[in-house]
């Protein structure tokens, strides 16, 4: 049996959202499958994610997060601000 490392709990939820990662890149559609205050996990399908990139929850929300892991196109991303 695997072990949680999770340092919080996760909600499920599916909530559309956007990922961008810098100036001249245009956000990208993706669904956030689960949150917790730690980080979330995504769906999308984008042929490379980079290492550091924002999660745009809404206009005015939006949060710095760091990939974690990657299956195909679902991944798991730590916020890091």
């Amino acid at each position: 049996m695997l072990a949680n490392r999770r340092k919080a709990e996760r909600r499920l939820c599916r909530r559309v959202a956007k990922i961008h990662w810098g100036a001249g890149s245009l956000p990208r559609d993706c669904t956030i499958t689960d949150i917790s205050a730690g980080g979330v996990k995504v769906v999308a399908e984008l042929l490379e994610i980079p290492q550091q990139f924002n999660i745009i929850f809404a206009p005015d929300n939006s949060r710095k997060c760091r990939l974690a892991w990657r299956i195909g196109c679902e991944f798991g991303a730590e916020f890091i601000d």
